[in-house]
């Protein structure tokens, strides 16, 4: 048989919509197991290394900052090469990284190779919206994003509990081990079940001109940095404490490092339990009802968390019950406002994802290396944050509507999903 007669590889089958959820979900579950798993390690990486906290600390940053900067070619790349490509090169490169970090002998190291998971975990996020966005519209869309949130909510809440486990029974080592035969199972699955969702002929250009001119003209729209902005800011609120919790959880709640569960399980739950309301609303009620109630807990959460520890010291289960609340609330207009921000674009929807989840992790970096150090040093402070960033992103929603409602917008950028009032 000549090279022209060798035939095709088969045409991967399009997976159930619950079945494209669960893998999209796992890739998406990459993201959170990097960073929670190994949150209950702190102390052990510290003697191991003979670094400080702050080293330590410094290994999330690299880890988000790396994740951040390379959200933004994420969906550019999947753009021109396909989504299926990028999910499987990212994969082979986390696992790489995540070998490394289980070989590393000093904290240089592990900041290097956190750097390399960094840059290639943002891609089961950033090109998984994207192929949900490729495949369906308006409330489906919606439904099936909610649907990829409440199966993907899983990870964090059992990722400090597995960590913590490892950590008393094993060597920190063992974690990163973990992770690495989980992104090896992972690229086997996609390999096999995965099927590509962008036709050639749909397709845009790689090319700087044409990156430079998409990345300007999201960047520079203002109903982008207000939508996207809400987004980052609720997310914010939530992940300070992700990387408070090393402190939070064993000096200022007294508990040990298989308890992290305490703080991780409500906010978990409050993400599921949003996530499926969000499910069921979407395409039911509208926007505007659907995101006063979202802010509705956010605020209303926050402000709990701030009244008790101005009078009461911190202690279980009264200083982490708030996030349950907080999060549900997040979760419940986090769907719609991710679908917004994509169909201000619609032509480069991988693109505008990559964009937005820059936007958020680049605050996550921010929350990791510079408020979370400032902030933990009191449980009030904490809860003060988390307060101030829930009350920008409503700010940021509210503008994000007065911008929409007040300007006359031309006919090929409104789209039905932000109409339904």
């Amino acid at each position: 048989m000549t090279p022209d007669q060798t035939p095709a590889r088969k045409p991967i089958p399009m997976p159930s919509k619950n079945g494209l959820a669960i893998l999209l979900a796992a890739l998406a579950m990459l993201g959170p197991f990097s960073v929670d798993t190994y949150l209950p390690a702190f102390p052990n990486i510290e003697l191991s290394l003979g670094a400080d906290l702050v080293g330590v600390q410094q290994t999330l940053t690299a880890y988000m900052f790396s994740f951040a900067v390379m959200i933004l070619w994420h969906g550019a790349l999947s753009d021109e090469m396909g989504r299926r490509s990028i999910i499987l090169i990212s994969l082979a490169v986390f696992a790489i990284g995540t070998l490394g970090c289980a070989a590393s002998h000093s904290i240089e190291y592990l900041w290097a190779f956190r750097v390399m998971q960094g840059v290639s975990a943002g891609a089961g996020v950033v090109v998984g919206r994207a192929i949900i966005r490729d495949l369906y519209a308006d409330a489906a869309a919606a439904r099936l994003l909610s649907l990829v949130t409440m199966i993907f909510a899983i990870a964090p809440a059992v990722a400090p509990i597995f960590g913590g486990w490892i950590v008393k029974a094993y060597d920190w080592r063992v974690i990163f081990l973990s992770l690495f035969v989980y992104s090896v199972l992972l690229f086997w699955v996609c390999y096999r079940k995965l099927p590509e969702t962008l036709p050639p002929e749909q397709r845009t250009p790689f090319n700087p001109h044409f990156l430079w001119q998409s990345y300007r003209q999201v960047f520079r729209s203002l109903p982008f940095q207000l939508k996207a902005g809400a987004i980052a800011f609720n997310f914010a609120g939530l992940f300070l404490y992700v990387a408070a919790a090393p402190v939070f959880i064993t000096r200022h709640l007294g508990l040990g490092p298989d308890q992290f569960a305490w703080q991780f399980v409500p906010a978990v739950a409050g993400i599921f339990l949003g996530a499926l309301s969000a499910n069921r609303m979407a395409g039911r009620v509208a926007i505007s009802r659907l995101m006063l109630m979202g802010y509705t807990l956010l605020i209303g959460a926050a402000l709990a968390n701030v009244v008790y520890h101005l009078f009461m010291p911190p202690a279980v289960p009264w200083s982490v019950l708030p996030l349950f609340f907080y999060t549900f609330g997040m979760s419940l207009v986090a769907p719609t406002l991710t679908l917004l921000v994509m169909d201000l674009f619609p032509h480069i929807r991988g693109t505008v994802a990559s964009c937005q989840s820059f936007t958020q992790t680049m605050l996550g970096a921010a929350m990791s290396g510079i408020a979370a150090p400032f902030l933990v040093h009191s449980v009030l402070w904490l809860a003060l944050g988390q307060l101030a960033f829930a009350s920008i992103g409503l700010c940021l929603w509210l503008g994000g509507r007065y911008y929409h409602d007040h300007h006359v917008l031309p006919p090929k950028t409104v789209n039905a999903w932000e109409t339904v009032e």
